[in-house]
């Protein structure tokens, strides 16, 4: 599903950039990567996560996938010097995709990273079983969702645009991930607004 005008402006001011930088070093702290890993943001709007991803986890290679082509140009203008070769190697690889069917060979990454996607999907259970799949056996998928809660109550429901059925709430979304395979190893949560964690793919 792609944003409204209201969620691409909470996506894309400030201080949504000041909480991804706060959650990617809590998330850090959690759980190192090796350096030079090869990773995949889905979602990835203007490419502010992604910088902060790249340079936190030291990646060799970080995809970087967005719905909406408008978000991926946005990224490219943003991210000009991570997403052109210009001699260098290239360290952010650019694309259009949808998350229900990634375009990723299976078992090829050491890290998922989703902020605030899922709750967007329709088939979210789909995603995780994707995420699942290109992840290598000990991968780490490191997610922010939220819960109805926060985005289905009197006054959100008017202005932002989700799914209305089949909503996950905690115990929907720890469920899911385990049948997806996918174990969670550390959840920072408030029950009924949403949850930061990381969950390995077991194998």
């Amino acid at each position: 599903m792609k944003l409204n005008w209201a969620e691409r402006w909470a996506v894309n001011n400030p201080l949504r950039v000041l909480q991804q930088r706060v959650e990617i070093r809590r998330l850090k702290k959690q759980r190192l990567l090796r350096e030079g890993s090869l990773a995949l943001e889905i979602g990835c709007g203007r490419g502010a996560g992604a910088r902060i991803v790249l340079k936190q986890f030291r990646l060799a290679r970080l995809i970087a996938m967005d719905l909406d082509i408008g978000m991926v140009r946005k990224a490219k203008a943003h991210l000009p010097a991570l997403a052109q070769r210009d001699g260098q190697q290239q360290r952010i690889f650019l694309l259009v995709g949808d998350v229900t069917f990634l375009p990723i060979q299976s078992g090829s990454l050491d890290a998922v990273f989703g902020f605030g996607v899922l709750h967007h999907v329709v088939a979210w259970r789909s995603v995780l079983r994707e995420i699942a799949r290109v992840l290598k056996p000990g991968g780490v998928y490191f997610f922010e969702e939220l819960y109805p809660g926060l985005y289905q109550n009197l006054i959100t429901r008017h202005i932002l645009l989700h799914p209305f059925d089949d909503r996950f709430s905690s115990p929907d979304l720890r469920q899911a991930l385990a049948r997806a395979g996918l174990r969670l190893t550390h959840a920072t949560e408030l029950k009924q607004l949403g949850i930061l964690g990381h969950a390995c793919k077991e194998g």
